[in-house]
């Protein structure tokens, strides 16, 4: 395929990758972070990428006549739904030249007609929603990015009678974390279906800092009620990125990376408590904004951050193929 070709882009369809096919789609995901502010591929797939993680994945890949990869994008089904979700990207100078389409046309082959696709588009770009409306797919769902300024005052907090916080211990607070984690997020489409690989993979990250995994644990019982997981986001992980100053190569911002409660726990205003205790934690570390992720159909957790100072920054949107009858005509 040659710049300015009118002929279709190739797609190649791939079960397993290559550790220098790896190395091209992750700096295809680099040029396009650089180029749009945001991450093209979500945590969740850079982390199968980089580490090459069990369970079933698609990979699509277009490349230009010398092997470098334009466009990609990943498809993994569900655990134990008719869904595969998909996220893809395109290197920002090869945009408009039908990678995107060809990607998720081939995306749409490659799941049964039955089965529903669920294409995230980060950021939420206009060409995307052009595209999905091109190809029949709808608006099914919105992430918003959240993000506070630490330099404002934040409200004091405290905790429930009988519970205290602590820091997480790796190896000995894993099963409990775990269990708490399903039960708070048992109807959220990815957070609730965690393994001990899936955390594994973070506690084994540079970032990971048990410090900032902060337990309300049960005085009494040592019971786990919940945790606010924070996340700091070093100069690499924000180069070329864009805030509220310009152009940033070094400005660390920390995240509301998980923050969860266990059901049985719920109207102690744990949720508030931890959330704050989070916060003060960034700021004692000399962080100076913070940001979070939030569906917006979860209306109590926008109303929470809303009323602590968060505004909206930036969204996500996943849009989906209906899924049809084997009698319903295509």
């Amino acid at each position: 395929m040659i710049r300015g070709q009118a002929a279709e882009p190739r797609v190649t369809r791939l079960e397993r990758l290559a550790p220098d096919e790896v190395e091209g789609i992750l700096a295809l995901a680099g040029a396009a972070s650089a180029a749009d502010g945001a991450d093209p591929l979500s945590e969740h797939v850079t982390l199968r990428l980089r580490h090459a993680g069990e369970g079933p994945a698609t990979h699509l890949v277009v490349r230009d006549p010398a092997g470098t990869v334009l466009g990609y994008a990943h498809l993994e089904p569900q655990d134990g739904a008719a869904e595969v979700s998909a996220e893809l990207v395109v290197h920002p100078m090869w945009r408009r030249h039908g990678l995107g389409r060809a990607l998720v046309s081939a995306a749409l082959e490659a799941v049964p007609g039955t089965g529903a696709l669920l294409v995230w588009a980060h950021s939420d770009h206009p060409s995307a929603a052009a595209l999905a409306l091109d190809l029949g797919l709808d608006r099914s769902r919105v992430l918003w990015q959240l993000r506070r300024s630490l330099r404002e005052p934040l409200p004091g907090f405290e905790l429930p009678a009988g519970i205290s916080l602590r820091a997480f211990r790796p190896g000995a607070d894993d099963d409990a974390w775990l269990a708490v984690n399903r039960r708070a997020f048992a109807s959220h489409p990815e957070q609730g279906r965690w393994t001990p690989a899936d955390l594994g993979l973070r506690l084994a990250e540079p970032w990971f800092d048990p410090a900032g995994f902060l337990l309300a644990v049960e005085e009494s019982s040592g019971r786990l009620l919940g945790f606010h997981w924070t996340k700091v986001h070093g100069p690499a992980e924000v180069r070329g990125r864009t805030d509220e100053h310009g152009p940033t190569g070094s400005a660390p911002i920390g995240e509301v990376y998980v923050l969860g409660v266990d059901p049985d726990a719920h109207r102690l205003g744990l949720g508030r408590a931890l959330t704050l205790a989070g916060l003060h934690h960034l700021r004692d570390r000399g962080l100076t904004r913070v940001m979070l992720y939030v569906d917006e159909s979860n209306t109590g957790a926008m109303a929470l951050y809303t009323r602590l100072g968060f505004a909206n920054w930036l969204r996500h949107v996943q849009y989906r193929r209906p899924t049809t009858s084997p009698d319903t005509p295509a």
